[in-house]
C-alpha cells in the first residue's frame, strides 16, 4: 500500500541535523494582482514531456462519398491554436505569447526533500500513480523539518531573484533549485525533480501570480464616455471621484453551458468582494452589467449586440453604467466588440473570470479594456457566489484539445489546463465544511483531466479521491468524450459510493462517416462499447448525450443511423441541435451544407424520439422508493419541494423547503412524466422528532 511504502521511505531517509527554517513570504504584492504562468520547453529528468498532439488530433482525410469532405489546411489567426496538428501545450503557447514571462510575478511552490535520488524517484512514482497526494507525502517523509508540518508548502516565490525578496527561502529551497524549477515549468500542477546542496527536491507548482493588467490591451475612453463613468472609481477605493463610497449594483446574465454558470459564480464573487451588490427588485437598472456569453449557437454575436443595446443607450444618454462582455463571444470577437459597440467598457475571455477586479481597476482609470491573451488558469483569490446552497460546481479542467470540425470551443476556451488535484480537493473540502452536499466536477473534456500535467494524472483517480472525502454525499461530473472516456472511469463510478449513477456522453452522430467528417476521433462501435460497460457495471445509471443533425453532407441514410443508435441505447435525455456554422471552424466553409428545411425536419423527428425515450426511462421508476437530495421549492406548487435522484431525475413531493433543503429524503414514486417524477415522502421513525 502507499502508506506502507511511505513508512518504508521514512525509515530509510536520513534526516539532516540542520534545521530548515520557514519564514513568511514578505515580498509585498498588491492584493489585486493575480496569477498566470509560462514555460521553457526543457525536458525534465524522469518527467514525461507534454502529450503528443498527433495522437490526440483527428487527421484530415478525403472521402469519396457525398457525406464527407476533405478538411482544409486552415491557418487562423487566434490567441489559441485552431489548426489540426498545431500545439496544444499551454506552456509553449504562453511562452510564445505577446508578453511571455514579462507578466509573471511569482509562483507558489511546495516541495519534498530527500537525501537519496532513488527515494525521490520512488516517491515521484507514487504521485504519478495517485497512490497519495503531494501534501500528504510531504507530511510523511520530507526531510525538510520546516515545511513538513505544512504539507511541504514553500509559499510564494518572487521571480525577481535579484531584489533579495527570496533570501529567506534559501534555507528551504536554495536559489539553485528555484532557478532549475523556473527553467523547467511554472505551470500549476506540474511536479519536477531538482537537486541542490540540501539534497533532492520534488517541487510542485501550486499557483502563479501575474500582472493581469499588463496582459490586457487598453485604450482611453472618449471624453463623453469618461463623463458618464464616475461611480466605479469610488467603489474601487476612491481618489478618482468626488463621490466615493456610492453603492453600486450589478447584474450578471449568463448564456450557455455549466462552465459559463460556474464562471459567472466566480465573477459575482469578485464583484461582491469589491462591495458591489446584486441588483434588487427595488432598483430597475444595474450600475454594472455583465453579459457572460456563449458562442456555440448561430447568431451568438448578434444576440450580444441586441442584449447590450438598451444599456448602451442608457450610457449614450448620460447614465453612469459599466458594460462588460465576458465569455466565449468576448474571446472570439475581442476588440471587434469595441468597434461595433464603443459603449462597452471591458471585453474579457473566460480565462479572466476570476480576475475581473483587476481589469475593472483599469476601467475605473478611464480605459476601455480587452483581455483575451492566452493565460494559465489561476486559482480564485475570492470565493465564488454560489447559485445554490446545496450543490456546487467545481472546475477541474479548462479548455479542449480536440479539433471537431464544427466546434468553436478550442478557439474561445483555449487548450486543456488541468487544476492541481490538491487545489480541487481543498475546494471540495471547503464546500463540504460550508454545508454543501453535492459537487459536480466540470470540464469541457473531463476525461482528459491530467494528461497535460507532469506527471500525467487520470480522471478515474480524481473521482476516487474526491468521492472519498468525508461529508460529501454526492459526486457528479460532466462532460465526457467517447474518444477518451476510459473504462476505468466507469469502474471508478461503480466503486465509489458517493459517485452518482449518471453519465453524460455526447455521441453527436450515429454514422461513422459523419463522425469522421466531424473529426470526433471515435466510431459508433467505440461509443456502444462504452454504453455496454456502463450498463454492465452501473446497470441503473442514467445516460444522457448531445447530438447534431444536418451536419454538412449528412444523408438521410446517415441520419437514420443516428436514430437507430438512439433506439439501441434508449437515452434518458438527449440535447439535440441542428447544425449551425460557427466562425473559425472548418465545416463552416464546406460547400455541402444541408438546407434549413431538411435540418428542421430531422430535428423534429429526433426530438419526437427523444421525448418517447425520456418518458420510457422515467416510467421504470414508478412504484420505486428513491432517495433524493432536496434542492429547492417547486415554484409551481409552493407546498412541494424539488430534489434529484442519483440518476439526476427531478422529483417533486410535499414538504417544507425551509426544513428539507439539503436533506436526503426517501420518496415513493407514483407518477412519471417525460422529464420529472412525483411521489410521497416517506418519513422514517428516526425522522419524526426532526419533522
Amino acid at each position: 500500500s502507499s502508506m506502507k511504502l511511505c513508512y518504508t521511505l521514512l525509515a530509510c531517509a536520513s534526516i539532516p541535523t540542520a534545521t530548515c527554517f520557514t519564514t513568511a513570504f514578505h515580498h509585498h504584492i498588491p492584493s489585486q494582482q493575480h496569477r498566470n504562468s509560462h514555460y521553457h520547453d526543457t525536458k525534465v529528468n524522469m518527467v514525461s514531456t507534454s502529450p503528443d498532439t498527433s495522437s490526440s488530433t483527428p487527421k484530415s482525410t478525403s472521402q469519396s462519398t457525398s457525406s464527407t469532405t476533405s478538411l482544409p489546411n486552415l491557418s487562423i489567426a487566434s490567441k489559441y491554436p485552431t489548426t489540426r496538428g498545431s500545439t496544444v501545450d499551454s506552456r509553449k503557447i504562453i511562452e510564445n505569447s505577446q508578453h511571455g514571462r514579462k507578466h509573471l510575478m511569482a509562483v507558489r511552490l511546495s516541495h519534498i526533500l530527500f537525501q537519496s535520488e532513488e527515494l525521490a524517484r520512488e516517491s515521484f512514482g507514487l504521485l504519478k500513480s495517485a497512490s497519495t497526494n503531494f501534501s500528504d507525502l510531504a507530511s510523511q517523509i520530507s526531510n525538510c523539518e520546516g515545511t513538513r508540518g505544512s504539507g511541504g508548502s514553500v509559499g510564494w516565490v518572487s521571480l525577481s531573484e535579484g531584489d533579495g525578496s527570496n533570501e529567506h527561502l534559501n534555507e528551504i529551497l536554495p536559489m539553485e533549485a528555484r532557478s532549475k524549477v523556473m527553467e523547467r515549468s511554472v505551470k500549476p500542477g506540474d511536479v519536477v525533480m531538482v537537486s541542490s546542496n540540501r539534497g533532492h527536491h520534488l517541487v510542485q507548482i501550486m499557483d502563479v501570480m501575474v500582472d493581469v493588467q499588463r496582459m490586457s490591451n487598453k485604450r482611453q475612453k472618449s471624453i463623453k464616455s469618461r463623463r458618464a463613468s464616475n461611480a466605479l472609481p469610488g467603489i474601487l477605493g476612491g481618489g478618482l471621484t468626488d463621490k466615493p463610497g456610492k453603492e453600486l449594483y450589478y447584474k450578471v446574465e449568463t448564456m450557455g453551458c455549466q462552465m459559463n454558470l460556474a464562471d459567472s459564480e466566480r465573477i459575482e464573487g469578485q464583484l461582491q468582494n469589491l462591495g458591489i451588490k446584486p441588483l434588487t427588485s427595488q432598483k430597475a437598472d444595474p450600475d454594472l452589467i455583465v453579459l457572460n456569453t456563449c458562442s456555440i449557437r448561430d447568431h451568438a454575436e448578434q444576440k450580444v449586440y441586441s442584449y447590450i443595446g438598451p444599456h448602451a443607450k442608457r450610457k449614450r444618454e448620460g447614465e453612469d453604467v459599466t458594460i462588460i462582455i465576458a465569455g466565449c463571444v468576448a474571446q472570439q470577437e475581442g476588440e471587434a466588440l469595441l468597434r461595433r459597440a464603443p459603449e462597452v467598457d471591458l471585453v474579457m475571455g473566460p480565462q479572466y473570470a476570476n480576475r475581473i477586479a483587476d481589469l475593472l481597476e483599469d476601467v475605473a482609470n478611464g480605459n476601455q479594456v480587452v483581455a483575451t491573451e492566452a493565460s494559465h488558469i489561476m486559482e480564485d483569490s475570492t470565493k465564488p457566489r454560489r447559485g445554490s446552497s446545496v450543490a456546487a460546481w467545481v472546475n477541474v479542467i479548462y479548455g479542449c484539445n480536440e479539433r471537431c470540425t464544427y466546434c468553436i470551443v478550442p478557439t474561445t476556451r483555449g487548450v486543456e489546463q488541468s487544476r492541481p488535484p490538491e487545489s480541487i480537493v481543498q475546494e471540495v473540502q471547503e464546500l463540504v465544511e460550508a454545508g454543501y452536499k453535492e459537487v459536480t466536477l466540470l470540464g469541457q473534456n473531463i476525461d482528459a483531466y491530467g494528461r497535460d500535467m507532469l506527471p500525467k494524472r487520470k480522471f478515474s483517480d480524481l473521482i476516487r479521491t474526491v468521492g472519498s472525502l468525508e461529508g460529501l454525499k454526492r459526486l457528479r461530473f460532466v462532460t465526457s468524450h467517447p474518444r477518451y472516456m476510459s473504462l476505468g472511469v466507469i469502474d471508478s463510478v461503480a466503486d465509489t459510493p458517493t459517485a452518482c449513477e449518471s453519465f453524460h456522453v455526447p455521441f453527436q452522430s450515429g454514422s461513422d462517416a459523419v463522425l469522421q467528417a466531424m473529426g470526433r476521433g471515435h466510431t459508433r462501435e467505440k461509443y456502444l462499447t462504452i454504453i455496454d460497460r456502463i450498463r454492465e457495471r452501473v446497470p441503473d445509471a442514467s445516460i444522457t448525450a448531445d447530438v447534431i443533425v444536418g451536419f454538412p453532407g449528412e444523408t438521410e441514410e446517415q441520419f437514420l443511423e443516428t436514430l437507430s443508435l438512439m433506439e439501441h441505447v434508449v437515452f434518458d435525455s438527449v440535447n439535440t441541435a441542428a447544425y449551425s456554422p460557427r466562425p473559425n471552424t472548418p465545416a463552416a466553409d464546406w460547400t455541402n451544407q444541408i438546407e434549413e428545411e431538411i435540418k428542421q425536419d430531422r430535428l423534429q423527428r429526433i426530438n419526437k424520439l427523444n421525448l418517447i425515450h425520456a418518458k420510457q426511462r422515467r416510467a421504470r421508476m414508478k412504484g420505486r422508493t428513491v432517495e433524493i437530495l432536496v434542492e429547492e421549492r417547486n415554484i409551481k406548487v409552493p407546498s412541494q419541494v424539488m430534489g434529484r435522484t442519483t440518476q439526476g431525475y427531478i422529483v417533486y413531493c410535499d414538504g417544507d423547503i425551509d426544513l428539507l433543503r439539503g436533506q436526503l429524503v426517501d420518496v415513493q414514486i407514483f407518477e412519471c412524466s417525460t422529464y420529472s417524477l412525483s411521489g410521497k415522502r416517506i418519513i422514517h421513525e428516526e425522522q419524526h422528532s426532526f419533522m
